[in-house]
């Protein structure tokens, strides 16, 4: 393996992850990959490259890395500590992994799903025409100490020192709902009551899903339980026995037998995903017609990512050669400084 990544330490929650399985659901399989899947749309476009590559999504935790040759990389989703042999990293930005430098993630400051690509993309394996495991389905397996990855071919070795600003998306908040077939089975008078509800992210979650409890009692359905078995997909909102919604997530089954009050619109999943345990969130009623005007919305701004990048310019403390700048009657040439230190980013 000439180009790898070696996993040094690693979290317990760190997965390789892509855009996922589409096409399979009939044969009892969920498309999976990343849980955040704006956070890859935004290492795509850091490192200039298909969001279709493979990465490392980090649950909470992250680890420590080393590249064997020089690699750029981009480091999206849950802000996480980074550094390389000791010099912090900014977030949500690019840089260059020097071959034998040591890469450190800690934990998730916000959010949970934090994400690691690096340029060319991880390869990983390929099943069913993706790299990304699906632990529900029993596709791969979180990473351990010692794994080694590897890289693929890089044609934009030299660009990196790029940053953008992500979308908040790390605190709870609010999310947009679609009704859905079983809608009608909640009176409407629970429906009201429910976007009017603040919730709480349970500390019980995963891939399949997660659980908000509520502030107040639970929710009814006129079905109560016996709801046939149906095709179910990520975003679903499901009303369990105890009246608490359950939004299904990247690795969720593909049919189950709750009521579903409606579907979170794929733009605001990540929000939900990344909403860490105890974080509160609402639920806000759309029709269709605005759903579908949203999501068109999210397209347009994943394809504009790359348009929103701006170079990133080290912290005075965090450059070693800082001798090496003009320093004239005590003060820094600011501005010969922003522009050296941005062309060395590049």
């Amino acid at each position: 393996m000439s180009r790898s990544l070696i996993v040094h330490k690693v979290g317990p929650g760190v997965t390789v992850q892509d855009t996922g399985r589409p096409g399979y659901l009939r044969f009892g399989l969920s498309r999976g990959g990343a849980a955040d899947r704006l956070a890859l749309a935004e290492g795509a476009a850091l490192l200039v490259q298909s969001d279709n590559l493979a990465a490392l999504e980090m649950a909470g935790m992250g680890g420590e890395f080393e590249a064997t040759e020089d690699t750029r990389i981009a480091l999206t989703g849950a802000p996480m500590r980074a550094s390389i042999d000791g010099a912090r990293l900014a977030w949500s930005a690019s840089h260059l992994l020097p071959a034998g430098a040591r890469l450190s993630i800690g934990a998730a400051q916000s959010g949970t799903y934090g994400y690691l690509h690096v340029g060319g993309g991880l390869t990983a394996e390929e099943h069913l025409g993706a790299r990304s495991a699906h632990l529900a389905a029993g596709i791969g397996t979180p990473l351990s100490d010692g794994a080694q990855l590897g890289i693929g071919a890089d044609p934009r070795a030299t660009n990196y020192g790029q940053r953008l600003d992500p979308d908040p998306r790390f605190d709870g908040g609010t999310v947009r709902v679609v009704p859905s077939l079983q809608t009608a089975f909640f009176a409407e008078s629970e429906r009201k009551r429910f976007a009017s509800t603040v919730f709480h992210r349970d500390t019980r979650g995963n891939r399949m899903g997660v659980r908000f409890l509520p502030d107040g009692d639970g929710f009814e359905s006129a079905a109560g339980l016996s709801v046939l078995s149906e095709i179910i997909v990520p975003g679903d909102i499901q009303i369990t026995g105890e009246g608490t919604p359950f939004v299904l997530l990247a690795e969720c089954q593909t049919t189950g037998g709750y009521p579903r009050i409606g579907s979170v619109l794929p733009a605001d999943l990540p929000r939900v995903a990344q909403a860490p345990a105890g974080a509160t969130m609402k639920f806000q009623f759309v029709s269709l017609e605005e759903g579908l005007e949203a999501e068109a919305r999210d397209r347009r701004h994943r394809e504009s990512l790359r348009g929103s990048l701006r170079p990133l310019v080290r912290r005075l403390e965090d450059i070693t050669d800082l001798l090496s700048y003009q320093l004239i009657s005590g003060a820094t040439a600011g501005d010969d400084l922003e522009r050296d230190e941005a062309e060395h980013a590049r």
